[in-house]
């Protein structure tokens, strides 16, 4: 994500604590939330991808998906 994005949830959050957000702003919030959380949700699923367990036997296995 763009430092730029970053640093306008910060100045939003900054100005919801001074007063209350107008409803374009709230919807700003709220679209800038939503793509922050989605990369890091990517960020995460790249670095469980990447991620194995060493059994105590010396054998390497990828993590596995949990089913839901």
């Amino acid at each position: 994500m763009e430092n730029s994005k970053l640093q306008r949830i910060n100045e939003l959050a900054h100005i919801a604590k001074q007063r209350e957000l107008t409803a374009e702003e709230i919807a700003e919030r709220d679209i800038l939330r939503k793509e922050y959380i989605a990369e890091w949700r990517e960020g995460a699923r790249q670095v469980l991808d990447n991620t194995y367990i060493l059994t105590p036997d010396g054998k390497k296995h990828k993590l596995q998906r949990k089913d839901k």
